[in-house]
């Protein structure tokens, strides 16, 4: 539309002036003196393109489309730009781990200004988000506080509470029993099914404030280790592969990696010989 208002412009008009036109016609005198480069028509035949995929495909990413497009010659690159551009993007869900369920109860946070020096003093646990060929898998993992030993993790396909009951039995059996346990507020942690297990081993519960995810800032720096040290450098094709890489880095991550909050020694090392287990370790949340 402007284009072709600029174009009615008459240079040699011996009345109005250019500027006066302009003014006239409600356009800037950039828009007259303005011309397509080469590259604008080649962009919008692509941009068309990458609409109608999106069009019939809404959930593709620039990748996909890049693929979908390739006798049109499109790098990624280019797709990426061209749908930065036009402010274009897949419509996915959004990956939230922590959603609440508004009728389970809630837990206060214990852990403000307390001093966590022993084992099984504080356990704590979270969910994180992992991908197996385009498919998401989630993996939930409990570490002992102080010496940030992983005591149990399980990986499951789905996001219901059950894998997270099977790692809390799993190191109540293997482990004792903790003075307190920490989660988020997520569904899987408020769940009655999960907290009556902790409550039936008179093990108090915290739960993280809304929107503090530093509040358990441990196993946070325990899921950037794995994901930098082992996922993102294995390009594993299976469930059964992944599992097996995730139990052979928390090996290694318990027994042999040092660590710099340990005084560069292992977590093993910190949780066995500082480890003084009484029948009830309640003690230790005063």
């Amino acid at each position: 539309m402007v284009r072709s208002r600029a174009e009615a412009v008459e240079p040699e008009h011996r009345g109005l002036s250019i500027a006066r036109q302009c003014e006239l016609l409600q356009i800037s005198r950039s828009a007259y003196y303005y011309r397509p480069v080469e590259g604008d028509d080649k962009d919008l035949t692509m941009l068309k393109a990458i609409i109608a995929v999106l069009t019939a495909h809404p959930f593709y990413g620039y990748r996909k489309i890049a693929i979908e497009l390739a006798d049109l010659k499109l790098t990624r690159k280019q797709v990426r730009r061209l749908m930065r551009k036009a402010g274009l993007r897949a419509i996915v869900p959004k990956r939230n781990l922590s959603r609440a369920a508004k009728y389970h109860k809630k837990y206060p946070y214990l852990l403000r200004g307390k001093h966590i020096w022993l084992p099984n003093q504080v356990w704590s646990a979270d969910i994180t988000y992992l991908k197996v060929k385009g498919h998401a898998v989630y993996l939930v993992g409990i570490i002992d506080v102080a010496t940030r030993k992983v005591l149990a993790w399980r990986v499951s396909n789905s996001m219901d509470v059950h894998f997270c009951i099977e790692a809390l039995e799993d190191a109540l059996r293997n482990f004792g029993t903790p003075a307190i346990f920490n989660t988020d507020q997520g569904s899987q942690f408020t769940a009655e099914d999960f907290t009556v297990i902790l409550e039936n081993a008179r093990v108090d519960i915290s739960m993280d404030g809304k929107g503090r995810a530093l509040d358990n800032i441990w196993i946070e720096r325990l899921w950037r280790s794995l994901k930098y040290e082992d996922i993102f450098l294995t390009d594993y094709q299976s469930l059964p592969e992944l599992k097996a890489g995730v139990a052979r880095y928390f090996k290694f991550y318990n027994e042999e990696r040092y660590h710099q909050s340990l005084d560069y020694e292992t977590p093993d090392s910190w949780y066995y010989d500082g480890f003084f287990q009484t029948e009830d370790a309640g003690y230790l949340a005063a």
